[in-house]
Protein backbone atom coordinates (compact mmCIF):
# COMPACT_ATOMS: atom_id res chain seq x y z
CA UNK A 1 0.00 0.00 0.00
CA UNK A 2 3.13 2.31 1.18
CA UNK A 3 4.60 1.66 -2.27
CA UNK A 4 1.58 2.72 -4.24
CA UNK A 5 1.63 5.62 -2.53
CA UNK A 6 4.74 6.79 -2.90
CA UNK A 7 3.99 5.74 -6.68
CA UNK A 8 1.26 7.80 -6.49
CA UNK A 9 3.44 11.17 -5.15
CA UNK A 10 5.99 10.65 -7.45
CA UNK A 11 3.37 11.12 -9.95
CA UNK A 12 2.02 14.08 -8.98
CA UNK A 13 5.59 15.35 -8.69
CA UNK A 14 6.28 14.77 -12.24
CA UNK A 15 3.29 16.81 -13.66
CA UNK A 16 3.95 19.50 -11.38
CA UNK A 17 7.36 19.31 -12.47
CA UNK A 18 5.63 19.00 -16.15
CA UNK A 19 3.51 21.96 -16.17
CA UNK A 20 6.23 24.21 -14.47
CA UNK A 21 8.38 23.30 -17.30
CA UNK A 22 5.76 24.37 -19.44
CA UNK A 23 4.58 27.42 -18.00
CA UNK A 24 8.93 28.87 -18.07
CA UNK A 25 8.99 27.95 -21.56
CA UNK A 26 5.65 29.89 -22.13
CA UNK A 27 6.87 32.71 -20.11
CA UNK A 28 10.35 32.74 -22.39
CA UNK A 29 8.22 32.59 -25.87
CA UNK A 30 6.19 35.46 -24.49
CA UNK A 31 9.74 37.16 -23.62
CA UNK A 32 11.13 36.07 -26.70
CA UNK A 33 8.39 37.72 -28.49
CA UNK A 34 8.62 40.91 -27.06
CA UNK A 35 11.61 41.56 -27.56
CA UNK A 36 11.48 40.30 -31.19
CA UNK A 37 8.80 43.21 -30.81
CA UNK A 38 10.47 45.42 -29.23
CA UNK A 39 13.65 45.65 -31.84
CA UNK A 40 10.88 45.50 -34.66
CA UNK A 41 9.53 48.47 -33.18
CA UNK A 42 12.59 50.23 -32.59
CA UNK A 43 14.01 49.95 -36.54
CA UNK A 44 10.41 51.01 -37.34
CA UNK A 45 11.29 54.16 -35.59
CA UNK A 46 15.09 54.49 -37.35
CA UNK A 47 13.03 54.09 -40.65
CA UNK A 48 10.31 56.43 -39.71
CA UNK A 49 12.90 58.98 -39.03
CA UNK A 50 15.32 58.44 -42.00
CA UNK A 51 12.00 58.93 -44.08
CA UNK A 52 11.30 62.29 -42.39
CA UNK A 53 15.01 63.76 -42.42
CA UNK A 54 14.86 63.11 -45.70
CA UNK A 55 11.96 64.59 -46.68
CA UNK A 56 13.09 67.75 -44.32
CA UNK A 57 16.71 68.08 -46.30
CA UNK A 58 14.78 67.48 -49.57
CA UNK A 59 12.64 70.30 -49.13
CA UNK A 60 15.38 72.37 -47.77
CA UNK A 61 17.17 71.92 -50.48
CA UNK A 62 14.08 72.97 -52.80
CA UNK A 63 13.19 75.93 -51.09
CA UNK A 64 16.92 77.28 -51.44
CA UNK A 65 16.96 76.11 -54.73
CA UNK A 66 13.80 78.01 -55.38
CA UNK A 67 15.02 81.02 -53.68
CA UNK A 68 18.85 80.46 -55.57
CA UNK A 69 17.01 80.15 -58.64
CA UNK A 70 15.11 83.22 -58.31
CA UNK A 71 18.00 85.20 -57.64
CA UNK A 72 20.04 84.12 -60.23
CA UNK A 73 17.07 84.78 -62.76
CA UNK A 74 17.08 88.56 -61.45
CA UNK A 75 20.54 88.72 -61.31
CA UNK A 76 21.04 87.45 -64.77
CA UNK A 77 18.30 89.63 -66.25
CA UNK A 78 20.21 92.58 -64.09
CA UNK A 79 23.60 91.44 -65.90
CA UNK A 80 21.47 91.17 -68.97
CA UNK A 81 20.57 94.97 -68.32
CA UNK A 82 24.24 96.03 -68.18
CA UNK A 83 24.44 95.61 -72.07
CA UNK A 84 22.81 98.87 -72.17
CA UNK A 85 25.03 100.83 -69.62
CA UNK A 86 27.79 102.19 -72.43
CA UNK A 87 30.27 103.73 -69.66
CA UNK A 88 32.21 100.63 -69.29
CA UNK A 89 33.52 102.51 -65.83
CA UNK A 90 29.65 102.34 -64.27
CA UNK A 91 28.80 98.55 -65.93
CA UNK A 92 32.12 97.41 -63.78
CA UNK A 93 30.90 98.76 -60.98
CA UNK A 94 27.41 97.28 -61.29
CA UNK A 95 28.86 94.44 -62.27
CA UNK A 96 30.89 93.91 -58.89
CA UNK A 97 27.95 94.78 -57.32
CA UNK A 98 25.68 91.88 -58.75
CA UNK A 99 28.74 89.18 -57.79
CA UNK A 100 28.88 90.70 -54.08
CA UNK A 101 25.24 90.39 -53.72
CA UNK A 102 25.30 86.98 -55.09
CA UNK A 103 27.74 85.90 -52.87
CA UNK A 104 26.04 87.50 -49.75
CA UNK A 105 23.10 84.75 -50.37
CA UNK A 106 25.28 82.34 -50.73
CA UNK A 107 26.89 82.75 -47.63
CA UNK A 108 23.08 82.44 -46.14
CA UNK A 109 22.11 79.56 -48.39
CA UNK A 110 25.43 77.52 -46.87
CA UNK A 111 24.44 78.66 -43.61
CA UNK A 112 21.57 77.01 -43.60
CA UNK A 113 22.99 73.53 -45.25
CA UNK A 114 25.58 73.55 -42.26
CA UNK A 115 22.76 74.21 -39.65
CA UNK A 116 19.78 71.94 -41.48
CA UNK A 117 22.80 68.98 -41.34
CA UNK A 118 23.75 69.71 -37.83
CA UNK A 119 19.87 69.04 -36.81
CA UNK A 120 19.97 65.74 -38.65
CA UNK A 121 22.68 64.06 -36.77
CA UNK A 122 21.22 65.24 -33.48
CA UNK A 123 17.73 63.97 -34.55
CA UNK A 124 19.78 60.01 -34.79
CA UNK A 125 21.59 60.51 -31.94
CA UNK A 126 17.86 61.81 -29.68
CA UNK A 127 16.24 58.21 -31.75
CA UNK A 128 19.81 55.95 -30.35
CA UNK A 129 19.21 57.21 -26.78
CA UNK A 130 15.78 57.06 -26.64
CA UNK A 131 16.27 53.51 -27.45
CA UNK A 132 18.39 52.70 -24.86
CA UNK A 133 15.83 54.28 -22.37
CA UNK A 134 17.46 58.13 -21.46
CA UNK A 135 14.93 60.79 -21.29
CA UNK A 136 15.00 62.81 -24.21
CA UNK A 137 12.02 64.68 -23.86
CA UNK A 138 14.19 68.48 -23.40
CA UNK A 139 16.49 67.26 -26.46
CA UNK A 140 13.22 67.24 -28.79
CA UNK A 141 12.35 70.93 -27.58
CA UNK A 142 15.69 72.32 -27.96
CA UNK A 143 15.64 70.59 -31.79
CA UNK A 144 11.80 72.46 -32.08
CA UNK A 145 13.06 75.55 -30.86
CA UNK A 146 16.38 75.39 -33.38
CA UNK A 147 13.88 74.11 -36.33
CA UNK A 148 11.77 77.80 -35.70
CA UNK A 149 14.65 79.40 -36.35
CA UNK A 150 15.41 77.92 -39.44
CA UNK A 151 12.62 78.85 -40.93
CA UNK A 152 12.64 82.45 -39.72
CA UNK A 153 16.28 82.10 -41.09
CA UNK A 154 15.04 80.67 -44.88
CA UNK A 155 11.99 83.62 -45.03
CA UNK A 156 14.45 86.65 -44.23
CA UNK A 157 16.71 85.09 -46.96
CA UNK A 158 14.06 85.29 -49.08
CA UNK A 159 13.78 88.75 -48.20
CA UNK A 160 16.82 89.80 -48.73
CA UNK A 161 17.47 88.01 -51.99
CA UNK A 162 14.03 90.04 -53.51
CA UNK A 163 15.73 93.35 -51.97
CA UNK A 164 19.52 92.67 -53.65
CA UNK A 165 18.14 91.48 -56.80
CA UNK A 166 15.99 94.64 -57.22
CA UNK A 167 18.36 96.38 -59.44
CA UNK A 168 21.79 97.14 -60.06
CA UNK A 169 22.11 100.57 -58.97
CA UNK A 170 23.17 101.15 -55.31
CA UNK A 171 21.29 100.31 -52.18
CA UNK A 172 18.81 103.45 -51.23
CA UNK A 173 19.84 104.78 -47.64
CA UNK A 174 16.55 102.57 -46.41
CA UNK A 175 17.38 99.60 -48.28
CA UNK A 176 20.65 99.24 -46.79
CA UNK A 177 18.63 100.22 -43.17
CA UNK A 178 16.51 97.07 -44.02
CA UNK A 179 19.25 94.66 -45.60
CA UNK A 180 21.10 95.59 -42.39
CA UNK A 181 18.24 94.54 -40.38
CA UNK A 182 17.61 91.46 -42.03
CA UNK A 183 21.61 90.95 -42.35
CA UNK A 184 21.48 90.83 -38.19
CA UNK A 185 18.37 89.14 -37.77
CA UNK A 186 19.72 86.30 -39.89
CA UNK A 187 22.50 85.85 -38.20
CA UNK A 188 20.87 85.63 -34.68
CA UNK A 189 18.57 83.58 -35.87
CA UNK A 190 21.16 81.27 -37.01
CA UNK A 191 23.16 81.65 -33.52
CA UNK A 192 20.07 80.45 -31.82
CA UNK A 193 19.23 77.23 -33.63
CA UNK A 194 22.87 76.35 -33.41
CA UNK A 195 22.69 76.97 -29.89
CA UNK A 196 20.10 75.35 -29.49
CA UNK A 197 20.55 72.05 -31.45
CA UNK A 198 24.23 72.07 -28.79
CA UNK A 199 21.86 72.29 -25.92
CA UNK A 200 20.08 69.63 -27.17
CA UNK A 201 23.51 67.86 -27.34
CA UNK A 202 24.24 69.06 -23.49
CA UNK A 203 20.97 67.73 -22.29
CA UNK A 204 21.08 64.31 -23.95
CA UNK A 205 24.67 63.99 -21.94
CA UNK A 206 23.10 64.89 -18.69
CA UNK A 207 19.64 62.51 -19.25
CA UNK A 208 22.33 59.90 -19.87
CA UNK A 209 24.54 60.82 -16.24
CA UNK A 210 21.32 60.67 -14.90
CA UNK A 211 19.75 57.54 -16.49
CA UNK A 212 23.63 55.23 -15.37
CA UNK A 213 23.77 57.13 -11.64
CA UNK A 214 20.30 55.72 -11.45
CA UNK A 215 21.98 52.43 -12.38
CA UNK A 216 24.54 52.72 -10.17
CA UNK A 217 22.08 53.19 -7.29
CA UNK A 218 20.06 50.46 -8.29
CA UNK A 219 22.66 48.05 -8.23
CA UNK A 220 23.97 49.13 -4.84
CA UNK A 221 20.78 48.66 -3.55
CA UNK A 222 20.12 44.94 -4.68
CA UNK A 223 23.57 43.72 -3.60
CA UNK A 224 23.16 45.15 0.03
CA UNK A 225 22.85 42.38 2.20
CA UNK A 226 19.32 42.00 3.75
CA UNK A 227 19.40 42.43 7.71
CA UNK A 228 17.30 39.53 9.48
CA UNK A 229 15.58 40.83 12.61
CA UNK A 230 16.16 38.28 15.38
Amino acid sequence: MKKYKYLALLVVLVLVASGGIKIVRAEQEDSDSSKIESEETVDTDRENLKKVMEAKREEVKKQIETIREEAKTKMEALRESLKNEKDTAKAKIKENRIVGREKALERFDDAVKRISALEDKVNVLIVKMAEKGVDVTAAKAFVQTADSALTDVKTKIATANTLLATSTNQLTTAQKTSLQTLTKDIQTSIKKAHEALNSAIKSLRNSVKTKRDAEKNTERTDTQPTTVNQ
